[in-house]
């Protein structure tokens, strides 16, 4: 679920047309420790190690391509209000395809959270890993 959320938050980001948006390249995660188990680079790409899921897992952010672990999303709206950006993404795990709503707030240099309302109330912040 995290990194649904995540998928969904740098989506609408990366598509905004702030200046900001060219900023959340990269790759995300939730403990800033855990950033070399988790990502690695292969051809001067970002790209998920094996079992990047076991040690904290996360997102990647290229442009306006947004990959998790398990799922890959395309934003159909955003809103952005000054404060938080709304953004609705459909994501794909494979299997089924489902709509999501995700808030995203800049909380600091290279740290976003995220939040949602649905299915279950929850917010996640997320750390860029220099790569």
């Amino acid at each position: 679920m995290r990194t649904f959320n995540a998928v969904l938050f740098v989506l609408l980001v990366a598509q905004s047309a702030s200046t900001q948006a060219a900023d959340l390249n990269g790759a995300w995660t939730i403990d800033a420790s855990a950033c070399d188990k988790v990502f690695t680079k292969e051809n001067n790409k970002l790209a998920f190690k094996k079992d990047a899921d076991l040690h904290a897992g996360g997102l990647i952010v290229q442009g306006k391509q947004i990959t998790g672990t398990f799922q890959k999303c395309t934003v159909k709206s955003l809103h952005d209000d000054g404060q938080n950006v709304r953004v609705i993404a459909s994501c794909s795990d494979g299997v089924a395809i489902s709509d999501v709503a995700i808030d995203v707030k800049l909380s600091g240099e290279n740290k976003i959270t995220l939040s949602a309302k649905e299915p279950v109330p929850m917010e996640t912040p997320y750390v860029r890993c220099s790569m």
